[in-house]
């Protein structure tokens, strides 16, 4: 089993900064490919960004490449997801998700999901 719990959304303004923290436990998370997922009213869960279980490997959708950055510490057994330069469109619950396999974009290949965050970015 695998806990996630995240934290550190809010309403930002177009062009600040705002970074996410998913807090994990479990005895196989530091093994485990972690991901960044949003949602809107209305619409699927969509694909955010993801890292390998030792940070080698990172995938971005095309909407936030060059702007978000996914990172993991697993001393502190926490993934970041930095937000630069966010733009209304940004705003959304964001998920933390777990998985066993690879850093992938599909939702249904992730087994832990954390209660959400939302973000809200004003211009």
């Amino acid at each position: 089993q695998v806990q996630l719990v995240e934290s550190g959304g809010g309403l930002v303004q177009t062009g600040a900064s705002l970074r996410l923290s998913c807090a994990a436990s479990g005895r196989t998370w530091g093994r485990n490919a972690m991901a960044w997922f949003r949602q809107t009213p209305g619409k699927e869960r969509e694909f955010v960004a993801a890292i390998s279980w030792n940070g080698g490997s990172t995938n971005y959708a095309d909407s936030v490449k060059g702007r978000f950055t996914i990172s993991r510490d697993n001393a502190k057994n926490t993934v970041y997801l930095q937000m630069n330069s966010p733009k209304p469109e940004d705003t959304a619950v964001y998920y933390c998700a777990s998985t066993q396999g690879g850093p992938g974009a599909y939702s249904r290949t992730y087994n832990y999901w954390g209660q959400g965050t939302q973000v809200t970015v004003s211009s």
